[in-house]
């Protein structure tokens, strides 16, 4: 096993408060151990919360983030700190989804990356943002994200 303080980790193991914006977040990555091997992270996060820039009131959704690793993988805790930032963070729909795929490129560089952001209806209309960094591997199985269209979402 592992120690964790071989990866230069900042957060691991000890109390961090939740940052207040995300790019003040810290998004930390460890060594893939299994680079030149071909599989999908999932990540998902029911629970997403971000301020309308506008109105300034809470908007929710259900992301589902999947990727295929290359020599980095992240480090989860910095990821669950980095989506909770957003919780103070006015932005749209559009811009949060696409944001955080685009931070998790920079800070990974994975073979591929997709996002789903499965927003809660705003004004009764429900908005649903997809972002995909290119091809998936076509030898590789990707499962579907099965986030119910919106009828409560429950």
């Amino acid at each position: 096993m592992s120690d964790e303080s071989e990866f230069e980790l900042s957060q691991l193991g000890i109390k961090v408060a939740l940052p207040d914006s995300p790019d003040e977040a810290v998004l930390e990555a460890i060594p893939n151990p299994h680079v030149g091997t071909l599989y999908v992270v999932r990540f998902s996060c029911p629970e997403f919360t971000s301020i309308c820039p506008v109105t300034g009131q809470p908007d929710f959704a259900h992301l589902v983030i999947d990727y295929v690793p290359d020599a980095l993988l992240v480090e989860s805790k910095s990821l669950k700190l980095y989506l909770g930032s957003f919780r103070n963070h006015g932005a749209f729909h559009e811009d949060c989804t696409v944001a955080i795929a685009k931070r998790l490129e920079d800070a990974l560089g994975p073979y591929w990356l997709r996002i789903g952001g499965y927003w809660y209806p705003r004004g009764g209309i429900p908005i649903d943002v997809f972002y995909q960094s290119g091809e998936p591997p076509a030898e590789l199985w990707i499962p579907a994200q099965n986030v119910a269209p919106y009828r409560g979402r429950g």
